[in-house]
């Protein structure tokens, strides 16, 4: 046993470590439980030949670099910045401790989840991507529904072989499209111009400026539709800006192919400022009738904390023509501001244009803001609305007596 032991360590020692070293591959010929075994031998040699000892600096330096390779291969992994781990790892607590937080979140949204200033902020922005991711969610559910729905009574149809005729052509998806298509190409030639104010992007918040382009693609679909649209300028568009990133996640590839202008030059640079008309609710003079040799700018802009005087301000600046829609002159006014989404303002304005009748354009105002029409019998309509007013501070009266005698003694009611 004692000569087999001897003999080993002399063939390591003479041939296989300095191979190893030579060339480098103690990874393949020593696994890292060979050795200790190796090792444990050798000990138990040592008490029986205490003179002789075995070189192990070759053995040494070919473990040092094994592991000095593998920390290299190891780190050179691309690995993700600390911040956004930090940050996605705080969004893993937050949402086995139960709050409000999307389940998938793009790098973008966790830095605009990082820039928030404070807790409360960040809490905010998770709510409001949550509620959307929900709102997508729902919608797809929907719309596969109503898809397994109609695929439904195609089959019923298909199996009762009841063929329906009529003497309309139809037409596919695709066809309707091209037609929209020519009509748009058609207005940036002869059509009259509508611009959209893109300078408020300071004066809002991320979700306003969100909802902003939501409105206003909209709008462009409903434009695109008409049989007559508008030739669509956005004015002072810079490039990579919020605006931009929101509509480039709407439109994504069609966002170079839609036909429209955009340009980062104001309105005055382009057009003459004699024939501007900046329509705003904040404006003193009311519009009486479609003009269809002006051009009428409609600031891109959705106010939420009602800041009055903005858009007026600008185009006061500008030396420019203001208007307001006659919504009195036509409408009962019950409740609420007198702003409109830009989808309204943009239906509104294709209607006067195609037919000058306010009747029929201001039916897009929700009905929620008026009574009704103003016909000619207004004094009755006024009766109704002076009766509805008095029932209103009549509960309202009634409200603050009762909570008056709760908090005060009996004899202290009010009278």
């Amino acid at each position: 046993m004692q000569c087999a032991n001897m003999l080993l360590r002399k063939i390591v020692r003479s041939s296989v470590l300095p191979f190893a070293a030579q060339h480098g591959m103690k990874k393949d010929l020593f696994p890292l439980n060979r050795p200790l075994s190796l090792s444990l031998c050798l000990k138990q040699d040592k008490a029986c030949e205490p003179s002789e000892k075995l070189d192990l600096d070759e053995w040494k330096k070919v473990m040092k670099s094994g592991l000095q390779e593998e920390v290299s291969e190891t780190g050179s992994e691309p690995k993700e910045p600390s911040s956004l781990a930090a940050a996605r790892e705080t969004l893993e607590m937050w949402r086995l401790a139960g709050r409000a937080v999307p389940e998938n979140i793009s790098e973008e949204q966790l830095k605009t989840f990082m820039e928030c200033p404070s807790k409360s902020a960040k809490k905010k922005y998770l709510k409001y991507l949550h509620l959307r991711e929900l709102h997508k969610k729902s919608h797809k559910r929907k719309m596969d529904e109503k898809r397994e729905r109609r695929l439904e009574e195609q089959d019923q149809a298909s199996d009762t072989d009841e063929t329906k005729k009529s003497s309309f052509l139809f037409l596919p998806s695709s066809t309707m499209e091209k037609a929209y298509h020519w009509r748009a190409a058609r207005s940036m030639i002869f059509g009259q111009p509508l611009v959209f104010d893109m300078s408020y992007e300071k004066e809002m918040s991320v979700r306003e400026v969100t909802n902003t382009v939501k409105q206003i693609v909209m709008g462009e679909s409903c434009n695109r539709r008409t049989a007559d649209p508008f030739h669509i300028h956005f004015c002072n568009f810079k490039e990579d800006s919020l605006y931009h990133r929101e509509f480039i996640k709407h439109y994504r590839e069609a966002w170079g192919k839609l036909l429209i202008t955009v340009t980062d030059q104001c309105y005055t640079e382009i057009f003459p400022k004699d024939k501007l008309i900046y329509l705003t609710a904040d404006s003193p003079k009311v519009m009486k009738k479609f003009d269809h040799d002006k051009i009428y700018i409609v600031g891109s802009m959705v106010d939420k904390s009602i800041k009055t005087g903005v858009s007026l301000a600008r185009a006061k600046r500008l030396g420019l023509e203001t208007a307001a829609l006659p919504l009195e002159k036509y409408l009962l006014w019950s409740t609420g501001a007198k702003n409109l989404t830009l989808d309204q303002m943009m239906q509104i304005l294709l209607t006067l244009k195609d037919t000058d009748d306010w009747k029929k354009a201001l039916e897009f105002v929700p009905k929620r803001k008026y009574c009704g029409f103003v016909n000619k019998p207004v004094k009755e309509v006024k009766k109704t609305l002076d009766l509805i007013n008095a029932l209103k501070l009549r509960k309202e009266r009634e409200k603050v007596e009762k909570r008056f005698a709760r908090n005060h003694p009996k004899q202290y009611t009010l009278k």
